[in-house]
């Protein structure tokens, strides 16, 4: 498996999926290890529900964090929170964005990069590039089509399409030099669902998309999610890349 010390230094070298090299961790622990931000500067792209947002200055130590959402009734939701002055939450995708060149220590995006509009997600990493400080990295999560668990996702929502477009554009970046690849790690993280409605308001009944489905395949998914069920719940390993970039 790679690691900081041993990473792959080529386009050519990454990997979209390599199922041997699974670590199984959570992915604040695989950040710790990866990314310390004691002091940093750190931009989170795409920051959902906030609380990895929380996790950044909170545990992980992040001097000051900007927190960016395009979810409108997320953001609405962000710019309530008054616990976390360390954090300015802002509205806005990561093909624009409004901070001057050489802002940030490090960039993140936590699966949000095959969010991005396919057209636009080789300009949101030049962008990343032009905010990142000489030497800032990128650190970028994202899901693995692979799995049991994405079985299930992919009847909600089959982002086959967008997340090879997503790797397409890091691989481009390497190799047209804006970044290094510091490493590329995979890990499995652990995710339970006591009941299918716990897992329902988790995965469908959300406000970043139009999920538009109909009675039939509602029913098709909540099959498939019941298979899984135990006396405690159903279990996932949840799969995930990191490919973590250095701005040249």
């Amino acid at each position: 498996m790679p690691t900081p010390a041993d990473p792959p230094k080529t386009a050519q070298a990454m990997s979209i999926n390599r199922p041997a090299a699974y670590r199984r961790l959570e992915e604040t622990d695989l950040m710790a290890e990866l990314v310390p931000m004691t002091g940093c500067d750190v931009l989170e792209l795409g920051c959902g529900a906030a609380w990895t947002t929380r996790l950044l200055v909170e545990r992980l130590c992040a001097r000051a964090v900007t927190a960016t959402e395009v979810d409108q009734i997320q953001h609405a939701k962000h710019v309530l929170i008054s616990d976390l002055p360390q954090v300015t939450f802002r509205y806005g995708g990561a093909e624009s964005i409004a901070d001057p060149d050489g802002t940030y220590d490090l960039a993140v995006m936590l699966k949000s990069l095959h969010h991005v509009p396919v057209p636009l997600m080789d300009r949101a990493l030049i962008e990343v590039h032009r905010v990142l400080k000489p030497g800032g990295r990128l650190y970028c999560s994202e899901p693995v089509y692979w799995g049991p668990f994405n079985e299930i996702m992919r009847l909600i929502d089959d982002e086959r399409v967008v997340r090879e477009a997503a790797f397409a554009a890091l691989q481009r970046a390497v190799a047209q030099g804006l970044f290094d690849l510091d490493a590329e790690v995979f890990f499995e993280s652990a995710g339970t669902y006591p009941d299918w409605h716990t897992f329902e308001a988790r995965f469908i009944h959300v406000t970043h998309s139009e999920r538009n489905l109909d009675a039939e395949r509602l029913a098709v998914i909540r099959a498939a999610f019941e298979r899984h069920l135990t006396p405690t719940g159903a279990h996932f390993l949840k799969p995930h890349r990191v490919d973590l970039l250095r701005r040249l």
